[in-house]
């Protein structure tokens, strides 16, 4: 005998004796109870802060013990106000062997560097894959697509011992030529998924008119691929702005740190550690992901979306 479930089957009940369809009968009970869609929304948003709250504490605990003498941020933790001064971000600016815009400066010009790469190897890269028909072209895109799969601790040692042959390190070349050669596949990928979407009629039409592959691609792929081409900027700038490891292989000359190592060289400049001013150059240093992903976050979600990447 089938078991009766009142949750489900009420309205289907309520419905045959009213003569009105299920979606009425729910509608209707709905209107019944004003207060239960109201309430749900509250619960649902309220949980979301407080995750968002418990997942950004750190950053908020970071920029608070910033403005705090360094003795008293372990002695006393948690949100403290007192003592609260300026002087961590004026003497963190000065503190190692140069001024820290300087550092700035360094990542700086490796970010564009790597963004200015990326843009137009993996571009032209993902217009090969997506769009040319040539020998070996699955073979070639599955090996691009396990290219994603090997760490950069893999790859690493034959990349210093190249580089340093030809005497490029303790330059910004090992960080930014690789990138003119599309070697991040993720990017590749991502782009490739994003030309697929583009209708070939277009291609077609533009042939027709006498167009080749280069006038595709910069008329009519190009300017159609802005949300891939911002999502490809944006992470390029966090994931190298960010990047440590490979910084602190080809650099090791003060005057080259960028922003990752000079935060490091906190630790190193003296026997025991201010972190005080390392919170706060840390809070520096994060103005410009704040100020990228803030800009960006509209163009990073529709890239993604229209990408097939989620």
């Amino acid at each position: 005998m089938t078991k009766i479930d009142p949750a489900v089957d009420a309205p289907l009940t309520e419905a045959v004796v009213t003569g009105l369809s299920p979606e009425q009968v729910r509608e209707q009970r709905r209107r019944r109870n004003p207060f239960r869609k109201p309430l749900t929304s509250l619960m649902r948003h309220a949980f979301l802060i407080a995750a968002a709250v418990l997942m950004l504490y750190p950053v908020i605990w970071m920029v608070v013990s910033s403005f705090r003498p360094t003795e008293l941020i372990f002695r006393e933790p948690g949100l403290s106000f007192d003592s609260f001064q300026l002087s961590n971000y004026t003497d963190g600016w000065n503190a190692l062997t140069y001024p820290f815009n300087v550092y700035l400066l360094n990542s700086g010009l490796v970010v564009i560097g790597s963004i200015i790469g990326n843009l137009v190897s993996c571009s032209l890269a993902a217009y090969a894959f997506a769009r040319l028909e040539f020998t070996g072209k699955r073979f070639w895109f599955a090996i691009m697509l396990l290219s994603i799969m090997l760490p950069i601790h893999v790859i690493i040692v034959p990349q210093y011992v190249l580089f340093s042959q030809l005497g490029w390190v303790n330059t910004f070349l090992p960080l930014i030529v690789p990138k003119m050669l599309a070697t991040d596949a993720f990017f590749i990928f991502l782009m490739v998924q994003f030309i697929r979407g583009i209708p070939k009629e277009l291609d077609e039409a533009a042939r027709i008119d006498g167009a080749g592959h280069p006038r595709i691609f910069l008329q009519i792929i190009l300017p159609l691929m802005v949300p891939a081409l911002a999502t490809t900027t944006i992470f390029t700038f966090i994931w190298t702005w960010n990047d440590f490891f490979s910084q602190l292989i080809f650099l090791t000359k003060p005057s080259l740190y960028t922003v990752p190592l000079a935060l490091n060289a906190f630790q190193d400049a003296q026997s025991s550690t201010n972190f005080g001013e390392m919170f706060a150059m840390s809070v520096v240093s994060l103005v410009p992901i704040f100020l990228i992903f803030l800009f960006g976050q509209r163009f990073l979600i529709k890239g993604i979306a229209t990408t097939g990447i989620k």
